[in-house]
């Protein structure tokens, strides 16, 4: 099976830059699936119905999100009916929508994602060791393709996660801060993982936002709107292959591609 993961999606910018540059990846690496971090696809910051819906219509099979999930609050009945989105599995039980999917692909296969938060510098929630341990072995039951997003600010955390991990996910993917990082590799056990995928938004812009708003933010310290940077594209991705029957990972391919 092979699979594409794209680094968080940032406005609108982030969505065209996805909607072009995705059909020629599908053709030219034979994908089987595309998952996408779409927590930042409305404005920046959120996401909705509408947003959402041109992902999936790009071809984007599985959206998944982080911490900023619940900026926009139409998202909370759109994500607790579409079961395409994820939200962080270690959120409190009562809270809306899912935090995994086992999904059926077209050719049969089934293939598990998981979308988990870390807790190091980022909000309280439930342990994501022993929560993704957990999960990870329910969708065991189903399919050894599992792919994980582990959406974390702290470098350290996410390398023990994927440390953790190697030998029960397929992929550990690591996503929030937008910046990709080298360190794409199999751990000794199968495992996929990289440290953060990246963004997928404007080229030029501090994370996505335009960059003399947050160096006004550095050099006065004082609040303000923050507005989604325009310019050129820059699509930030992984490419996996997994062994079907295994699900352990034979090949990973980082990927940065400028929107034309």
């Amino acid at each position: 099976m092979k699979v594409l993961f794209i680094g968080d999606i940032v406005g609108k910018n982030g969505r065209q830059t996805a909607k072009n540059l995705l059909p020629n990846l599908v053709s030219r690496y034979k994908l089987d699936l595309v998952i996408a971090n779409g927590e930042n696809i409305a404005g920046g910051f959120g996401i909705t119905e509408k947003t959402a819906g041109e992902l999936f219509d790009s071809g984007v099979n599985i959206i998944t999100t982080g911490n900023h999930v619940w900026d926009k609050k139409e998202a909370v009945p759109y994500i607790a009916k579409e079961m395409r989105i994820l939200r962080p599995l270690n959120y409190p039980p009562d809270v809306p929508g899912s935090g995994s999917i086992l999904l059926t692909l077209p050719n049969k296969e089934k293939a598990g994602i998981i979308n988990i938060s870390g807790r190091v510098f980022m909000n309280t929630l439930d342990c994501p060791f022993r929560a993704g341990k957990s999960e990870v072995e329910k969708l065991k039951q189903e399919t050894n393709i599992i792919i994980i997003d582990f959406h974390a600010e702290a470098t350290s955390e996410k390398i023990a996660f994927g440390y953790y991990m190697d030998g029960k996910a397929s992929a550990v993917i690591g996503t929030h801060t937008h910046v990709q990082t080298a360190d794409e590799k199999i751990l000794p056990e199968g495992t996929a993982y990289i440290t953060d995928v990246g963004m997928t938004g404007p080229q030029i812009s501090v994370i996505g936002i335009e960059k003399e708003q947050i160096l006004q933010r550095f050099l006065t310290q004082m609040p303000r709107k923050y507005d989604v940077a325009g310019g050129k594209g820059l699509l930030s991705a992984v490419v996996i292959e997994i062994d079907d029957k295994s699900g352990k990972t034979v090949a990973i391919q980082r990927l940065q591609l400028t929107n034309p």
